[in-house]
């Protein structure tokens, strides 16, 4: 039984194959009313911005879930975080980051937890039982 709890969730990561089963999954789960998908750190945080551009309340459109990889060329998501915090206030409050990663090292957990913007750590793929029980 599935319910729709976010108007909209971001997928960040550079491996297509990953983002493509996420949303499936989240489709499948039916918690969100739209999924974006960004396969870059940097073109997300632009993402971002621009959606705060085009609606001045910020709330019809930004996403309330970000699902965010670690490893990514260029920006990282450890450099998204750190820039992720320079952004305005609405985006900050509004969006709830969640580590998506297949790393398995303890330190990375410890790193992205360190971040006040980042909300759980769980490890690829998502599963319905994930969605299911995410609570953030």
């Amino acid at each position: 039984m599935s319910s729709i709890r976010y108007k909209a969730v971001l997928l960040v990561d550079d491996n297509e194959i990953d983002n493509l089963i996420n949303q499936k999954m989240i489709e499948a789960s039916g918690i969100a009313e739209k999924i974006f998908v960004n396969t870059s750190a940097k073109s997300a945080l632009e993402f971002l911005n621009n959606l705060t551009v085009l609606d001045k309340n910020g709330n019809d459109l930004l996403p309330e879930l970000l699902f965010l990889d670690i490893d990514m060329p260029l920006m990282d998501g450890y450099q998204f975080l750190d820039e992720f915090g320079k952004l305005k206030d609405d985006i900050k409050k509004r969006v709830n980051i969640i580590m998506l990663t297949s790393s398995i090292n303890p330190h990375d957990e410890r790193t992205a937890k360190s971040y006040p913007y980042v909300k759980k750590f769980l490890h690829k793929p998502l599963t319905k039982e994930m969605l299911q029980n995410l609570k953030v």
